[in-house]
């Protein structure tokens, strides 16, 4: 019998193959596919004994409906209805091992090389080599969706032991949505907040870590994977090289939201035919999915997968989820004054509903309520950003008390050894305790400022919404190292907010003190 591209039998002979040629090919060499190893990469295996190594990308929310707000975009440029700046928000797919400690999703560590993307849809095993190690790139969005359903397959069916699971479920791969892919180049909570709304995420010099146009830089040829630095979340090239594509369709910006009509599909970074300006996180532009009567392709896209995970992943969930959806815009008693004895007014209006038997008057209380459920909600979203500034000034404070507060220690010490018995008239005695009276003063500013700040922060926020705040605060700084030795303060800062709400004392003495005996993080 003679086998066709036509017949069944040639497909399954060409399976058959593509099987044994994977049996018999000998591992990639580290190099081709992770050229710059770390300790916290996360690898999965591929056709043809290869791999690909990914990277966690973490949002310290743990609950279900938990999400963090974050800006995107950029303020003062030139393409304003393109990358103005538009309120947004992220939340992880996968929960972590310990109970409550946030969630995240996983984001490719380098660009889909070329021997990545024939190992997932060639029939025989690609020889691995320095030319199939840059980034695959002429390819269509539906090709790239279609490599990525290749992938998710092969996995399942070899390696489904490999993949994150998340209530039971195994994670699966796709293209980025925008906001997975800006949040990851800017940094996630590698950075502050401020770093995080700069133009780049922190480098010192751009060639050193992303390819753009120019003999000084990639001089318009497309480069290997891991040759430059990465970004603070251990992600290469996501801002040059090639650009990548995006799961979700463009959108126009309409000042502090996007535009309503969704266009062709999005992608995002430069590439090398990009001068330096032009290597932005919120750089981003509209590509027809089709070029004519074909699949729009180009030498300078290519893609960078995501493992996530479904959002209803069980019975349980759903419970879970509608528990907490029925709690959002509820005026939470921590954010009631004491002395407010009233109903929440968004159950009192749902309450008035349901007793109303005018159908149209029923519709217009249930939108009154809708509507100020939303606004709740929205109060208590910033309320919460206002606390977690409010334990991040905190924690400084206590940082500043301790420098400050030793300093003066240090200044007592040597004016009582050296003047204790000397004569007044003694010029630099005297001026040693000018300078002793000036440190007290500013330790007293100082300690003033602080005691100020935790009374605030009690009357304004309670116990019961500053301690729910700590422990997502705590992971934050966890996770950016150059945040981490705030740590032991924001722990010293919290005994001292919750001796303050226990017994409603101003002790600034035992405040500093605490702050002064914190041992720092080095």
């Amino acid at each position: 019998m003679t086998l066709t591209p036509s017949s069944l039998p040639y497909w399954l002979a060409l399976g058959l193959l593509a099987n044994v040629s994977s049996a018999l090919a000998e591992p990639w060499a580290v190099n081709t596919w992770n050229p710059k190893p770390d300790d916290e990469d996360i690898v999965l295996p591929m056709p043809c004994e290869g791999s690909m190594v990914f990277r966690r990308v973490e949002i310290p929310m743990a609950e279900p409906l938990d999400d963090m707000p974050i800006t995107l975009g950029q303020d003062g440029g030139d393409w304003g209805v393109i990358e103005h700046s538009y309120p947004a928000f992220i939340a992880g797919s996968f929960a972590e091992a310990k109970k409550g400690k946030g969630r995240y999703y996983l984001m490719a560590k380098y660009e889909l090389t070329t021997l990545q993307y024939q190992a997932l849809t060639e029939g025989s095993c690609p020889t691995p080599s320095r030319k199939l190690s840059l980034p695959a790139t002429g390819m269509s969005w539906f090709a790239a969706v279609t490599v990525a359903d290749k992938y998710n397959q092969w996995l399942r069916t070899n390696a489904a032991d490999k993949l994150p699971k998340e209530d039971g479920n195994p994670g699966f791969l796709r293209l980025p949505t925008e906001v997975e892919w800006e949040f990851a180049a800017r940094g996630g909570l590698k950075v502050n907040s401020a770093e995080f709304r700069d133009l780049r995420y922190p480098m010192d010099d751009i060639k050193n870590y992303e390819w753009f146009s120019g003999a000084q830089s990639s001089n318009g040829k497309v480069q290997l994977i891991g040759l430059l630095n990465p970004n603070p979340l251990g992600l290469y090239d996501m801002l040059g090289n090639i650009s990548e594509m995006m799961f979700t369709p463009f959108y126009l910006n309409k000042l502090n939201r996007l535009h309503g009509q969704a266009g062709g599909y999005v992608v995002r970074g430069g590439n090398i035919l990009s001068g330096p300006t032009e290597i932005r996180s919120a750089a981003r532009k509209e590509v027809n999915y089709y070029d004519q009567a074909t699949p729009f392709t180009s030498k300078t896209t290519g893609l960078r997968l995501v493992m996530v995970a479904p959002t209803i992943t069980s019975t349980d969930k759903v419970k879970q989820l509608e528990k907490s959806w029925e709690t959002l815009g509820a005026e939470h008693q921590a954010n009631k004054k004491k002395t407010d004895e009233t109903k929440d007014t968004a159950k009192a209006l749902s309450s008035l509903a349901s007793h109303v038997d005018d159908g149209a008057l029923k519709q217009k209380l249930k939108e009154l309520e809708n509507q100020l459920r939303a606004s709740n909600q929205k109060q208590q979203e910033e309320r919460v950003q206002s606390i977690r500034a409010s334990l991040n000034l905190g924690s400084f404070l206590c940082t500043k008390l301790q420098d400050d507060g030793r300093f003066l220690d240090f200044l007592n010490h040597n004016y009582e050894l050296l003047c204790k018995d000397k004569d007044a008239s003694d010029t630099n005695c005297a001026t040693r305790k000018t300078k002793l009276g000036e440190q007290s003063d500013r330790l007293q500013q100082l300690t003033g400022y602080y005691a100020s700040s935790l009374v605030d922060s009690a009357t304004l926020y309670g116990q019961d919404g500053l301690k729910r705040e700590v422990s997502v605060f705590e992971q934050m700084l966890t996770l950016n190292k150059r945040l981490t030795g705030l740590k032991p303060f924001l722990a010293a800062h919290w005994q001292n907010q919750q001796k303050y709400l226990e017994n409603g004392k101003i002790d600034t003495a035992v405040w500093l003190e605490s702050c002064k005996q914190t041992n720092a993080i080095h």
